[in-house]
């Protein structure tokens, strides 16, 4: 089904795709499609992803391995924080996704890491938001002015352009200077402080320790957390989870990485997984949390991807 090999040439030579290349291979249409279907193997167990390992690296940093593997193409991600890297003028993020033939062993490419990551990731969020609400959003909040902030606002732009997107940030200043900053990505930004309502969807996209978002749930308004990875992050408060349906990408890696549940002593017997999500039944009149926490399940999506782009040339 996929061909790693679009030239068919059988060469050995590894070609190494840079930010922009890889940026240009990943169509957020096409990828939150290719995620759907990853889900949906991940669930069956045809994709095989295991934890990710962590490495310390000294000062904060850290190696973080993300194999998977699928029947027709695995992949490696590679990634090296440093969070240091602030002070020196260098990205935090560092890393790489190695595709390879399944059935060979013979690496396809290499793909950027941090790109692959910022993409799939943000595609996430917009398959949630297709499955659990009704209808195309009209007006979504976004809490954080970083760098997945950024990618989220792509991702919208590409599916719901008409959509009003209200950005939250630590001040009404940052707020103010991102949607200056990615106004040519989507040209409905504006700035918000915390007392804005009325959001079809608030997206939480921050490393906060303390839960930035704790409003009482709303039917037909979905919740979803980006941002904390970490049993010691938190942007999600026991208000909001307490009294909605609760989803998570994947609740074998939230039950070690979603701080924001684990501080609420959520019951994981309430928590479905995407693939439960896509398969459904979904009550939609119910308000809606989505965690976000990744698995390297979708890293192997985006790469098959790019695949198909390279292979339409």
């Amino acid at each position: 089904m996929h061909d790693p090999d679009p030239s068919g040439s059988g060469s050995s030579d590894i070609v190494v795709h840079d930010r922009a290349r890889t940026a240009a291979l990943l169509d957020f249409a096409e990828l939150v499609d290719a995620v759907a279907l990853a889900a949906a193997e991940l669930e069956s167990g045809t994709i095989l992803s295991p934890e990710r390992q962590v490495l310390p690296l000294g000062a904060g940093a850290v190696m973080l391995s993300m194999p998977a593997a699928a029947a027709d193409i695995a992949i490696h991600k590679l990634v090296n924080v440093h969070p240091a890297n602030v002070g020196r003028g260098l990205a935090t993020i560092h890393g790489a996704v190695t595709v390879c033939d399944a059935a060979t062993g013979r690496i396809a490419c290499v793909l950027d890491g941090p790109e692959v990551t910022g993409r799939r990731t943000a595609a996430v969020t917009l398959l949630a938001i297709r499955r659990l609400l009704p209808h195309p959003p009209g007006r979504i909040r976004l809490i954080g002015t970083g760098t997945q902030a950024r990618y989220h606002v792509e991702a919208l732009a590409a599916l719901y352009p008409q959509a009003q997107l209200f950005v939250r940030g630590r001040s009404i200043e940052a707020a103010r200077r991102f949607c200056e900053l990615n106004q040519a990505l989507h040209g409905r930004l504006q700035p918000c402080d915390a007392a804005t309502a009325d959001a079809d969807v608030v997206v939480t996209l921050t490393t906060s320790t303390m839960p930035v978002y704790d409003e009482a749930p709303r039917a037909g308004r979905l919740v979803v957390g980006v941002g904390a990875f970490k049993p010691e992050m938190a942007e999600l408060g026991a208000a909001t989870l307490d009294g909605s349906d609760l989803y998570a990408d994947d609740p074998a890696g939230a039950r070690h990485e979603a701080g924001d549940l684990l501080r609420a002593n959520v019951d994981w017997s309430r928590v479905a997984s995407l693939g439960a999500l896509l398969r459904g039944p979904v009550d939609l009149a119910r308000p809606a949390v989505f965690k976000s926490v990744g698995t390297a399940a979708w890293d192997l999506a985006a790469a098959r991807t790019a695949l198909r782009a390279l292979a339409r040339g």
